[in-house]
């Protein structure tokens, strides 16, 4: 089979139904646009969500125990897999601490050292609220320890607003990525239609449904392609020249990992494929209607 004759067919679709080939291209290029712009947001999102995660510290407030307790109590709390950094505070630099804070004032306690000693711990900022909860109570109950703190409500809030955002950004993308398929899949459709005497022409001499389709996918995939350009240059003009300006304070967004190229490819070959399955599908579908007359 001619590839140039593939190729051309494929290039006659956009003249042969302009208004549909346009909706098609603006459809794919609308939600590949618009799935580019979530994954950025989300990625940011879920960057500034673990930023605060690795904040969160649960403070252990010890009695007043011998040392060897105390080396007791460290050891068995850094053994737990999800504790990624303990820092040990004596009353002594605990009441440091309050004095460089309070300031002019606090020499009034004089020698009086009322704070206790304590263990300050940075926890995996990927280790689920239930399992720091649940390591919260373990210490709790350890033989020495007075108090355990850690923010729990604010950690779950965070927590619960992440998933919620990321579980409806996916949906939004999915149900975008379906609408753009479906308007490839009209305009494939309605292309068919208006070549379905050549095609019964083409059945009649032999032609295979394969060869008959792939005109039609490559017309697909280029509605990709040319969708995927046009989304390419409008997210560069929304996150490095409209938020910039008029929300400064935003500033630019970093891209996904860091480098522009991992989101731009994923746009692309997104787009295309877009383009492909839609075309596909509706190729299957209808050209063998065509050819039988239907």
């Amino acid at each position: 089979m001619s590839v140039s004759y593939v190729l051309k067919e494929g290039f006659a679709g956009f003249r042969r139904a302009r208004l549909s080939a346009f909706s098609s291209v603006f459809a794919i290029m609308l939600a590949v646009m618009l799935l580019a712009i979530l994954a950025r947001v989300g990625y940011n999102a879920y960057n500034l969500a673990q930023s605060i995660r690795q904040d969160v510290e649960v403070e252990v407030f010890l009695h007043d125990i011998s040392e060897d307790r105390t080396a007791s109590l460290r050891n068995s709390i850094e053994s737990h897999t999800i504790v990624t950094n303990l820092q040990y505070i004596s009353k002594e630099d605990a009441m440091e601490r309050f004095r460089a804070e309070f300031g002019p004032g606090s020499e009034v306690l004089g020698s009086v050292n009322f704070l206790p000693a304590s263990f300050k711990i940075n926890v995996d900022t990927d280790a689920p609220v239930p399992e720091i909860v649940a390591f919260v109570e373990e210490v709790s109950g350890y033989v020495g320890v007075d108090e355990v703190k850690f923010n729990r409500m604010g950690l779950e809030l965070l927590e619960e607003r992440l998933n919620m955002f990321l579980l409806w950004g996916g949906l939004l993308g999915f149900l975008i990525a379906i609408t753009a398929m479906s308007l490839v899949f009209n305009t494939i459709r309605l292309t068919i239609y208006a070549k379905r005497n050549l095609i019964k022409a083409m059945k009649l001499v032999g032609a295979t449904n394969g060869f008959i389709k792939r005109p039609f996918m490559v017309e697909g995939v280029l509605h990709g392609l040319v969708a995927a350009m046009l989304a390419l240059g409008l997210v560069w003009l929304i996150f490095h020249f409209l938020i910039p300006l008029y929300l400064p304070q935003v500033g630019i967004i970093a891209w996904p990992f860091g480098r522009w190229y991992f989101l731009t490819g994923a746009m692309i070959v997104f787009a295309i494929i877009m383009g492909f399955l839609g075309s596909r599908w509706a190729a299957q579908k209808f050209i063998r209607r065509a050819s039988a007359g239907g």
